[in-house]
Order: structure tokens, then C-alpha cells, then sequence
């Protein structure tokens, strides 16, 4: 016969609450102490069995929770690219639903810089970092970070050395995408335009435009593999290199959004039009370049669901340090506009 009610008399560590919620105790200290950081669906249960199971919170009870100061990193290339700025904006207002703040930083594309900005931020005490600048060959801030034993969750762009959490979407497969679509209009002088190669992101989406132009055996020549800066004036650049080259392209692929408009206007100004002369597409989905002022097709990225991914992941790791590192890739929308030659009416997802 099963008695249910001799185990609410006993006393109950809260290492035994944890195993049967299957968590840390760490995290059952955390909620009973009430403090915020749990989700209210796990505070319920993690409440509800140490009632069950008697647990009171007493002095020396529990095992000591770590101090946390309630306060993330955040390191973005820069601030004007929108697209990062989306992902800072998620971040922050995910963060401030559970009273977490947020110090902003930006690295520049500068490896120095980013190991420079870690350190700031670590000796500012931050519990964790979200990074979506790390560079592909980064050691030293990644590695720093493990010495101190600080967590870290790398948003878009991962090290190929030093592992660690990882929230991204999977950039070949989109940019395949978006080269199969052009090449589908029957357009083959075809450029690409991408961020810098030392972001796994930038080079996943350049290995996913020419592999899908080599499957159709249409070359992209070297001098028409550009690499610029992640903003509206790398497209310019870009675009006045590919104008001044010669041989004009009927088509730029771009693994940004922000690129490619900068691509386009530059065009414009010099009176190439687009899509008719020169076909132009994008890669991130930011909703200025959905509209009808700028039509842009390019594949979406669900932002906001990154930038809140990133947070529990670092707050799974902060509550759960011994576990192994987590690789979520996330599901990316197609959107068709008119800058690839579609007809304008209407826009429209696959």
C-alpha cells in the first residue's frame, strides 16, 4: 500500500528536490530563495514537489547558491547594421523579464578588441556573455572565458576551436538557396558580396551560394567574390568594385540585408537599374527590406526567437554549468521580393 504522507513529515534536502525535478540544486536554492531567472512553469513544479516532499528552505540546508549580479555581456560587430541591433533589442527586453540588465558592447570585426571588450566585461562582473562576434580562429576570448570560468553563448557566428553553446541558423542551406532562385531567372554573370570571411556565418553563406552555382556549372570568377564590411557602406564598396571591374554582372548575391541595400543604391546612383540590369538579393530578413519601398528577397532569420534563445541558453548554462555544450539551429523563412526579378505582387514566403 502506498503512503504518501510519512515523506512530508521528514526533512528534505534540497538535493533530493532537485533530482526528482531533474535540475541542479543550485536551481532549486535559486527559486527557493525567490529569486527571478526560472521560467514560472519550472518555479511551479520545482515548488510544488518540495512541498510534496517536505523541503523547507533552512539556514545551512542548502548548498550555497553562486552570486549572480544579474547582469549579461552582450558584443555585437557594430551597431549599425539593424540586424544586430535586432538581436541587441531581443536580448535586452528577454532580459528584462527576468531583471537581468544588459552591458552593450561592439567589437569592430577586431579580435584584439573583442578579447579586450571580454575582459571589460568580465571585470565588471557580468554572470555570463552572449557573443555574435566571436571570429572563426578565436582563441583567446572564448579561452579566457573558460579560465575564468565565465559562460557563454555564441549567437550567429562560432569558433571552429574553442567549443561552447551555439544558437544559429543554418546558413548554407539558405544561402543555396537564395543562388538557386537566381540562377533559376536564367541569370548566370553572377557576383557574390559577403561579410568577412573570418565569420562562420559570412563563410557558410559564400560556401552555400558557389556550391550551388557549381552544381549549375555557372562560374563565379575570383575577382567577383567580394568580401566587405557589414553595412551599408560595404555594399557601396562592394558594388563600385564590381562596376569598375569591367564586365558588369546581371546578378549581386549578398549574405546581408544591409549589404545589399548598399548594393542597390549604389546601383541606383549610377543609374543601373535594379532588378531589370542587375538582379540584387539579401540574407537576413530585416523587415525594412520586405517592404514595398525596398521589395528585397532574401532569406529570414527569426530574430527575436534568437535573441531569446541565446538567453536561456546562457541561463540554462549559468543554472547548469557541468552540461554539454548545446548547438540549436533554428528554422529560416524564403522570402521573395521583386530585387531578384519576381514579379512585385505578391510577396510571399515558401
Amino acid at each position: 500500500m502506498h503512503h504518501s504522507a510519512a515523506p512530508l513529515r521528514r526533512p528534505c534536502s534540497a538535493a533530493a528536490v532537485a533530482r526528482a525535478a531533474g535540475v541542479s540544486t543550485a536551481t532549486v536554492s535559486y527559486v527557493m530563495n525567490g529569486k527571478p531567472g526560472v521560467s514560472e512553469a519550472l518555479r511551479h513544479r520545482i515548488l510544488t514537489l518540495a512541498k510534496e516532499m517536505g523541503h523547507r528552505p533552512r539556514a545551512g540546508d542548502d548548498l550555497p547558491t553562486p552570486q549572480r549580479n544579474r547582469v549579461i555581456g552582450l558584443v555585437v560587430p557594430n551597431m549599425i547594421n539593424p540586424m544586430f541591433s535586432r538581436w541587441a533589442h531581443g536580448v535586452v527586453e528577454h532580459a528584462e523579464e527576468s531583471g537581468h540588465e544588459v552591458f552593450l558592447a561592439t567589437s569592430k570585426e577586431d579580435p584584439e578588441r573583442l578579447t579586450r571588450t571580454v575582459r571589460a566585461l568580465v571585470a565588471r562582473r557580468v554572470d555570463g556573455l552572449i557573443l555574435t562576434s566571436v571570429p572563426r580562429e578565436d582563441v583567446g576570448a572564448l579561452s579566457f572565458l573558460q579560465t575564468v570560468r565565465v559562460p557563454y553563448v555564441q549567437l550567429s557566428r562560432k569558433s571552429d576551436f574553442v567549443p561552447g553553446d551555439f544558437v544559429g541558423v543554418d546558413d548554407t542551406t539558405g544561402a543555396h538557396q537564395v543562388m538557386e532562385h537566381v540562377l533559376d531567372h536564367g541569370l548566370t554573370r553572377v557576383a557574390t558580396v559577403i561579410g568577412p570571411r573570418t565569420s562562420s556565418a559570412s563563410a557558410a553563406r559564400e560556401r552555400g551560394f558557389l556550391a550551388a552555382a557549381a552544381a549549375r556549372e555557372v562560374p563565379v570568377p575570383p575577382h567577383w567574390r567580394i568580401s566587405t564590411s557589414l553595412d551599408n557602406l560595404g555594399g557601396r564598396r562592394a558594388a563600385h568594385e564590381l562596376l569598375e571591374g569591367g564586365q558588369q554582372p546581371d546578378a549581386v548575391v549578398c549574405g546581408s540585408d544591409e549589404v545589399a541595400i548598399g548594393v542597390m543604391e549604389y546601383l541606383l546612383k549610377h543609374g543601373v537599374r535594379t532588378p531589370e540590369e542587375v538582379a540584387v538579393t539579401g540574407f537576413d530578413g530585416l523587415p525594412h527590406s520586405r517592404s514595398e519601398l525596398i521589395g528585397m528577397t532574401t532569406v529570414v532569420q527569426p530574430q527575436a526567437e534568437m535573441a531569446q534563445c541565446a538567453f536561456d541558453l546562457l541561463q540554462q548554462r549559468l543554472n547548469t554549468p557541468g552540461t554539454p555544450y548545446q548547438s540549436i539551429i533554428l528554422p529560416h523563412q524564403w522570402w521573395s521580393g521583386r530585387s531578384c526579378g519576381c514579379p512585385s505582387d505578391p510577396p510571399h514566403t515558401q
